[in-house]
């Protein structure tokens, strides 16, 4: 029986030697030590022979963007991590260096490094260690077992961290004290060696606009602890005193545009450090920083910004006149930033009518401010050469003291009420026409009638004699069928133009011809 195996491909080949020769250049491509491997992704180095003597570095910076773990072991000749060094992999999550020479760590080691949640130093030589490096990460897990600590001060802050409930568990360090003997480092005790407190003379700074005023602040610690004020952005004039304890702020001249940053003072020592901070809240007269003619939106609404501490309030003028706000006209308020107050004065639905001056008025306990718009809503229905005063027009007058009543949909007129009215007088003078047309026309009809009744060429049949008065002396009737239709034929003797009197002849007016059944 003969078995057979399928021997792969000339293409099969081609994409084994691609892909070889791809990993094969790679740690050339990342700079990758001799003794290093490196990926996309990752950098392990555990090679001891020949080994690394510093930590790796990419040639190019965007190389190591996508590097999110570095593994280092047996390293012996790795004796620091200095500044800038792991700053090349921004992206880095885990770091382990274990089992090698390492003594130092920079404080700046890790200043670029903000996803770091995973360090691992233990059984290196580490024999202090600063907390600097390590104090703005938000890390899970900072493992320093097997390092021969030496019991100082300085290292104080890893057994507070060890204190913790989650590092009690998990870690056995100890540090060795000045006869050589080994010492847990919960037991540590050092002798003038605690953390920094940091106390402020005020958590309420508040101060009047062009005011000046001073904070302090008293720390306590051991040793005695370094302080520093944080006042970012802060844009008025200060001055600082750090020497003395308490350490002292001066702000001169206040600006409003400091009310609500925020002060801080940190006091910080080789255990530790603490923070103490403070709003500063400024008081100040209230300012127009803008305001704009109305724009439309789904209402009307003339936009402002004003600015003011404590929040002033606002009152808007027609013409010189208070304006009563109501639900058609009324101010609203959309954005609160600090003591800055984004909104509009908003119209439902204005006319011709609210054309005219708005005036915003703000004001507090410190001082007020006033800005004016013109604002133009509609043109004036007509010729546009001045208002209409067409009392069957407009029902009603507005006043500057009530304009905010004057927007109420009971009492508005707009365009569409006016086109109306016009198209009705239309339509009526139309029909008056109309009428008076046909009355004219059937006049016309009625005196040819008159004039030539008697000579009808249709020969009509006299059936009967009727008596008249007055005006009408004799009527003759003649029904006679035309094309299968009732037809009423009325003749009028010429007698009755010789006997009618003035009265009749006022009397006379027109004949109007109506359908009579013939068996009527």
């Amino acid at each position: 029986m003969v078995s057979w195996r399928r021997r792969p491909g000339p293409g099969l080949a081609r994409l084994w030697g691609l892909c070889c020769l791809v990993l094969g250049c790679w740690p050339s491509a990342l700079g990758c030590p001799k003794s290093c491997g490196c990926s996309s992704w990752r950098i392990w180095c555990t090679g001891s022979s020949p080994g690394i003597a510093s930590f790796p570095v990419p040639q190019r910076s965007a190389e190591g963007d996508n590097v999110t773990e570095i593994y280092i072991a047996n390293q012996p000749n790795l004796e620091s991590i200095n500044d800038n060094e792991v700053g090349f992999y921004v992206g880095l999550k885990n770091l382990t260096v274990v089992d090698s020479g390492l003594r130092f760590v920079s404080r700046h080691a890790f200043v670029k490094n903000v996803n770091l949640q995973y360090i691992n130093l233990s059984r290196n030589k580490l024999s202090s260690l600063s907390k600097k490096p390590f104090r703005h990460l938000g890390l899970s897990d900072l493992i320093l077992v097997d390092n021969p600590f030496k019991c100082s001060c300085e290292i104080m802050w890893i057994k507070k961290f060890q204190e913790t409930k989650f590092y009690t568990e998990t870690q056995d360090l100890y540090c060795i004290d000045d006869n050589n003997k080994k010492t847990a480092l919960l037991d540590m005790k050092v002798p003038n060696c605690d953390l920094p407190s940091a106390n402020l003379s005020n958590y309420n700074i508040t101060v009047v606009e062009g005011k000046s005023i001073t904070l302090y602040c008293d720390t306590t610690g051991g040793p005695p602890p370094n302080v520093s004020w944080v006042v970012t952005n802060l844009v008025s004039n200060h001055e600082s005193d750090t020497n003395k304890n308490p350490a002292s702020l001066t702000i001169k001249n206040v600006s409003s545009m400091d009310s609500g940053l925020e002060i801080s003072c940190v006091a910080e020592n080789i255990v530790g450090e603490d923070q103490a901070s403070a709003e500063l809240t400024v008081f100040f007269a209230p300012n127009i920083t803008f305001i704009e003619s109305p724009t439309p939106d789904h209402h009307w609404c003339i936009p402002f910004t004003v600015k003011g501490n404590p929040k002033p309030t606002l009152q808007w003028f027609y013409e010189g006149a208070v304006l009563n706000e109501s639900e058609y006209i009324c101010t609203k308020i959309h954005v609160v930033n600090q003591s800055e107050y984004h909104g509009c004065l908003q119209l439902d639905n204005p006319t011709h009518l609210n054309n005219g001056a708005y005036t915003l008025l703000a004001k507090n306990d410190y001082g007020e401010d006033e800005k004016r718009v013109d604002a133009h809503f509609m043109s004036v229905p007509g010729d546009g050469n001045g208002p209409i005063l067409d009392p069957d027009v407009y029902e009603y007058e507005t006043t500057p003291n009530d304009l905010g009543d004057a927007t109420n949909n009971s009492n508005q007129i707009t365009s569409t009420d006016v086109s109306n009215k016009e198209n009705e007088d239309s339509i009526t003078v139309y029909v008056v026409v109309g009428i008076a047309a046909l009355v004219c026309t059937g006049l016309v009809i009625t005196l040819i009638i008159l004039k030539f009744g008697r000579h009808s060429k249709f020969g009509m049949k006299v059936h009967g004699e009727v008596k008249g008065v007055g005006l009408v002396d004799q009527i003759w009737l003649s029904l006679q069928d035309c094309d299968n239709e009732e037809q009423v034929m009325v003749a009028v003797n010429s007698d009755v133009h010789n006997n009618s009197t003035a009265s009749d002849n006022n009397r006379l007016g027109f004949v109007l011809f109506h359908k009579i059944p013939l068996d009527g």
